[in-house]
């Protein structure tokens, strides 16, 4: 009986190791982060009422408000696009830095420290006012998204991008294009015949499908415990940040 038991223990404590030491892939990885982009990008919209992930509507903004002669929100639209930038400039130095001193852990020290912010912000938000912490939280977001998007490009080699869809849902429309074209028998131009990447539409639409449910679950979250919707955000990427360790090491 007493070997049966420890038996059974060893055979969890096995299944234990390999879940903690599982690699993700990069459909993954990204779809995890989609996941979590959707999430702080609704989140910031309700603290705020602006949403943080895409420099496009910002930059838009900064245009329309200093048409219209409102100079301090052209400046906060400034300061929000220089975190974004911010953000993906430390990724790509966290990442060089790693390669640099040979470490396998270097596609996971961009997600730790988003993590590690995430967690901060969440602490924060749970223990201090909300209007102190509201202040720093266009800034902060921006940069995470910035920090994020950069650390999945480098990932994948720019294949994949998860703080916003503008290009998934094109990529995803051009498949479409390609699905629905009607390769005639007698077309004179040479070459191979239309067709459409059906895993590549699976990839794009799980994306799609990812950054919308984490909008729908960070809205209901941030509705009803505020910014301590950061600390289960936080720790998806440490969980993540995990499965990345021992599958970069090419």
């Amino acid at each position: 009986m007493q070997k049966t038991a420890i038996g059974e223990a060893a055979r969890w404590r096995a299944a234990a190791r390999r879940m903690l030491h599982a690699e993700a892939t990069e459909a993954q990885l990204g779809l995890t982060l989609c996941f979590v982009a959707g999430a702080i990008n609704a989140g910031g919209f309700l603290v705020v009422g602006q949403y943080t992930s895409h420099m496009s509507g910002i930059v838009s903004a900064m245009a329309d408000h200093l048409a219209l002669g409102m100079g301090t929100l052209a400046a906060a639209g400034l300061v929000a696009l220089l975190s974004f930038m911010a953000g993906a400039a430390h990724s790509a130095w966290l990442i060089n830095f790693g390669r640099r001193l040979g470490w396998r852990s270097r596609f996971a020290l961009p997600l730790l420290v988003e993590a590690a912010l995430l967690l901060c912000f969440g602490l924060m938000g749970a223990l201090l006012d909300s209007q102190v912490v509201a202040i720093p939280v266009v800034p902060l977001l921006c940069f995470l998204m910035g920090l994020q998007n950069a650390s999945i490009t480098k990932i994948s080699g720019a294949r994949m991008r998860t703080t916003h869809v503008t290009g998934i849902v094109t990529d995803l429309g051009i498949e479409i294009g390609k699905l629905f074209y009607w390769n005639r028998a007698g077309d004179a131009l040479p070459g191979p015949l239309v067709r459409a990447d059906r895993a590549k539409m699976r990839l794009l639409g799980g994306l799609l499908g990812c950054f919308a449910l984490g909008g729908l679950v960070g809205a209901v979250c941030f509705a009803w415990i505020g910014l301590a919707a950061c600390l289960p955000l936080a720790v998806v990427l440490l969980v993540l940040a995990n499965a990345v360790i021992p599958s970069d090491g090419a």
